[in-house]
């Protein structure tokens, strides 16, 4: 099991370890609800240096991300960043990643922990246009700054506005006494603030004089379990749950990152399943009585014949009520639609709406 550069720092504050793609990484401290609502409504830090770095240079940079990412690259400028995913051959998804375009011929693509291995080998095999790629995954932390107070607490820290960096942009500069870190804003809670990436030794210094710049904020370490309930607040997909090797980006509701504007993997097959309409849609739902949706559960109709799967599911701390993501028939995907939650002898009604979740 790998460690991050934090780990000893997360075993002194007391963190539940737990192994998570392959990395040692904080659960939780003080409890899924206390760290859940403290980025709700002052500011906390998650430690996901997993995540890994991929640098991709060169006249040939955008080629090479144009024809294996599904989004339109060239549409970036410098100082923007951009969701996107990786098609496989099958239909499916080999990753979802961000790009930022760090200088003209230079971007960082920020793929998932349990996918490095894989997304470094299918950029590599589709790299015949002789693109430089370096993996800096080993190299980097990443932490993420979260909640409303976090610009507030942390603007102190950095002489760029941090007020001023708007979603899915960043700037390069300093912050907590060291140069030149990217400060993005691609936040997976819903509750602002921004992310830093930095060199493995400078990020002890980072994290110590962040939580000494937030002491007035009553800011917290916050572990990937409340990660996953405040993404999950927000209708996010998490890779490994919502979205794999096997699921449909059209169908998974990606249709917005698939730009027909160029070729790129399985284009083709994707603008057909576009055309025509997808089987099935992934679709949020809530529960209309108690009860706690798991991954796996079976999704039934009012006849109690099986008709989907839970991908993503727990009882939300902001909303007090189980909520989660399936996928499901078209015919069953509008707002305001009722389904069925088998949990153990119980089908427990529920009704599709849109998502966020959580309305900010």
């Amino acid at each position: 099991m790998k460690n991050t550069a934090l780990t000893t720092t997360h075993q002194a504050l007391g963190a539940k370890l737990v192994s998570y793609a392959g990395f040692n990484m904080p659960v939780q401290y003080e409890g899924v609800s206390a760290e859940h609502e403290t980025v709700r409504k002052s500011v906390g830090v998650f430690d996901v240096s997993h995540m890994g770095e991929f640098l991709i240079k060169g006249p040939h940079a955008l080629e090479l991300i144009q024809k294996t990412c599904s989004n339109d690259a060239s549409k970036l400028t410098i100082g923007k960043a951009q969701y996107s995913y990786l098609p496989n051959e099958d239909g499916g998804i080999v990753d979802d990643l961000i790009i930022y375009k760090l200088k003209e011929e230079s971007y960082l693509l920020v793929v998932n922990a349990g996918n490095i291995q894989k997304d470094w080998d299918w950029i590599s095999s589709k790299n015949d246009v002789g693109a430089t790629m370096r993996d800096l995954s080993e190299d980097y932390s990443l932490l993420a700054i979260q909640g409303p107070k976090a610009v507030e607490a942390m603007q102190c820290l950095s002489s760029h506005d941090l007020s001023e960096i708007k979603f899915y942009n960043f700037v390069v500069g300093d912050f907590a006494g060291i140069e030149h870190v990217i400060i993005s804003a691609t936040g997976y809670t819903g509750s602002g603030g921004f992310e830093i990436y930095c060199k493995n030794s400078e990020v002890k210094q980072i994290w110590d004089k962040v939580f000494e710049a937030g002491a007035d904020y009553g800011i917290k370490p916050i572990g990937l379990a409340a990660r996953d309930t405040l993404r999950l607040e927000m209708g996010y997909c998490l890779y490994g749950n919502d979205i794999d090797d096997t699921t449909s980006p059209i169908e998974a509701g990606l249709g917005w990152v698939t730009k027909f504007t160029k070729e790129f993997t399985n284009s083709e097959a994707l603008k057909s399943e576009k055309e025509q309409g997808p089987e099935n849609k992934l679709v949020g739902f809530e529960l209309d009585e108690k009860g706690i949706p798991r991954q796996g559960y079976d999704i039934v109709d009012d006849k109690g014949k099986t008709i989907g799967k839970v991908t993503s599911g727990t009882m939300s701390p902001s909303l007090n009520k189980g909520i989660g993501l399936g996928y499901v028939p078209v015919i069953y995907s509008e707002a305001g639609n009722k389904i069925y939650i088998q949990i153990r002898k119980n089908a427990v009604p529920a009704t599709v709406v849109k998502t966020p979740f959580y309305k900010a």
